[in-house]
């Protein structure tokens, strides 16, 4: 993997709760760790999808429309 696969998509926005990114569900370790610990990327790849949908469905406007919406519908 190289940088261009960072699933990083600019939204930068995130759930108080989980501490996820709206918009790629990362956490910002996660996005740290992406940089310094390439090993680490396929572990946060893999995560990604379920706690999307997992954030989707409380209502979250999640991937690059949650940069479009400011809250919970």
């Amino acid at each position: 993997m190289d940088k261009h696969d960072r699933p990083c998509i600019k939204i930068c926005r995130y759930d108080d709760d989980s501490g996820w990114c709206l918009g790629c569900g990362m956490t910002k370790l996660e996005k740290k760790a992406w940089k310094h610990m390439p090993a680490y990327r396929p572990v946060i790849r893999d995560a990604l999808p379920a706690r999307l949908g997992a954030l989707a469905g409380q209502g979250y406007v999640t991937g690059p429309e949650a940069g479009k919406k400011k809250h919970k519908d």
